[in-house]
């Protein structure tokens, strides 16, 4: 069995969590737009296209034939709705995606799709905004209140984020935000909605909290990994402490059963006051599921067991809870030696 991550950039500890997983019986490749310490972990690599060029998915698909590799798994929000597109035609050639439909996808990278999904399944979530005007109008209705967030409606990694503690800095941060977005690989998602590429929210306090929710590959509801986020860096959590599930579980089995996600869903949250408000989904592993894992859980190891027609093992979802976790920054050396 052999496994392609894409869009792999520098997330070296998944490629060895899914050699581990393989334990040999299979190869893990990967694939990104120029040479990254995750490549250089993998087993073998290529350097593909950008994810919009017109030549990107038949890339993927040579080296996918050529290595004789049956599943592709992405780390890269832009990647999953560029190959969402091309799903049907990928798994025509007997590739198997790990990842939703289109649509499931849009809902959770356009932020503003986010909002309006959580609102109508009746999850709590921060009130949400899409335009300054109407922003501006809520304050004044006092609807909202400084400090109000400004941030890419297709946004990831903590991109174009800020916080306006007053109107001067609302209308600024709005103006810069914009800036980011057509400036970034944020303007490649932001075309779909290009008159009102920027979000407002209000600025929810309480414990910052991220959920891997867990789904077999028809769909099913399986667990909840949720941890506490205790730093981040670089829009990821840099230090997280893994905790009990059972205030988590209500919202993680709604998300599960209305996303219909593979596999993970990464989730990221807030506790006011006992209260879980959801202020975002990503159909994909994400910069807090390293906590899971070194508590105990192993996701890949299920991925591999399930793509084998293995059941799910509740084991691999057993973790410690109170460890703590953080990244750790090692100079590497990716080549001239």
């Amino acid at each position: 069995m052999h496994i392609l991550v894409t869009s792999a950039g520098r997330r070296s500890y998944l490629i060895r969590y899914f050699k581990e997983a393989l334990g040999g019986d299979g190869k893990v490749y990967a694939s990104n737009s120029s040479y990254t310490i995750a490549l250089k972990e993998a087993d073998g690599y290529f350097i593909s296209p950008l994810i919009y060029d017109d030549t990107y998915i038949d890339s993927l698909l040579s080296f996918c034939k050529k290595k004789n590799i049956k599943t592709i798994l992405s780390l890269f929000d832009i990647d999953l709705l560029v190959l969402s597109r091309a799903k049907a035609y990928l798994e025509s050639q007997g590739i198997r995606l790990l990842l939703p439909e289109e649509n499931t996808i849009l809902t959770c990278n356009d932020k503003w799709r986010t909002y309006m999904f959580l609102c109508r399944h009746g999850l709590k979530t921060p009130k949400t905004y899409k335009s300054l005007k109407t922003t501006k109008e809520a304050i004044k209705n006092k609807q909202i209140s400084y400090p109000v967030i400004v941030k890419p409606r297709w946004g990831m990694g903590s991109m174009g984020l800020y916080t306006a503690d007053n109107k001067e800095e609302l209308e600024v941060f709005y103006r810069k935000c914009l800036k980011e977005v057509r400036s970034t690989h944020l303007k490649y998602e932001s075309t779909l909605t290009p008159k009102e590429p920027v979000i407002f929210q209000e600025m929810l306090k309480g414990e910052e909290c991220g959920v891997d929710v867990i789904n077999d590959l028809e769909g099913n509801f399986v667990c909840a990994l949720p941890k506490v986020k205790m730093a981040m860096r670089a829009g990821e959590t840099d230090l997280g402490k893994m905790v009990g599930a059972s205030r988590f579980l209500p919202v993680a089995k709604i998300l599960s059963e209305k996303i219909k996600h593979e596999v993970i869903l990464s989730v990221d949250c807030f506790d006011v006051n006992g209260d879980i408000y959801v202020l975002e989904m990503n159909c994909r592993i994400s910069g807090h599921y390293p906590v899971s894992h070194m508590a105990g859980a192993n996701l890949p190891k299920q991925i591999v067991e399930w793509l084998k027609g293995e059941p799910t093992n509740m084991q691999n979802f057993k973790y410690k809870k109170g460890v703590v976790v953080t990244k750790d920054l090692v100079p590497v050396v990716l080549d001239g030696i």
